[in-house]
């Protein structure tokens, strides 16, 4: 019987451990997507990426909701847009990825030059698709 129970334990840790590496996996090409919306200057990539109520918290200090994020990269043309170092950790229905970037080109007609470390907190929804809920990003001091 302790057999099969250390038997039962072991293969319930590889199964959480094969869907933890799924699930980052998944999360880290959900953040691939994200990064091809700046580059294709398409923010319709974008949009379905982001939950209903997602906040983001930019490098600036504003805070803006979905509508106002995607109105901003309306706005912005990339001419190069680049993540370095992502990683995820997934907490059941959660998962933090996180990750550097660097990035240029004009937003509103003004350039712009970046490198900042960003945090984005990932939630899988009821319907199974995982949506962005907040975003907060820092700049890397050059």
């Amino acid at each position: 019987m302790k057999k099969l129970l250390t038997c039962l334990v072991g293969v319930l840790m590889l199964a959480t451990a094969a869907w933890s590496q799924s699930t980052e996996k998944a999360v880290a090409a959900l953040e691939q997507q994200w990064l091809q919306s700046q580059k294709a200057n398409n923010a319709a990539l974008l949009t379905p990426l982001l939950a209903e109520k997602f906040i983001n918290t930019s490098s600036d200090g504003k805070v803006t909701g979905k509508s106002e994020t995607v109105a901003e990269y309306k706005t912005t043309k990339w001419t190069s847009a680049e993540n370095t170092d992502v990683k995820v950790v997934v907490y059941g229905d959660a998962a933090i990825a996180t990750g550097t970037y660097k990035g240029k080109g004009t937003r509103a007609g003004k350039s712009f030059d970046v490198a900042e470390r960003w945090t984005d907190t990932w939630i899988k929804m009821s319907s199974g698709q995982w949506q962005c809920v907040a975003s907060q990003t820092s700049p890397i001091m050059k």
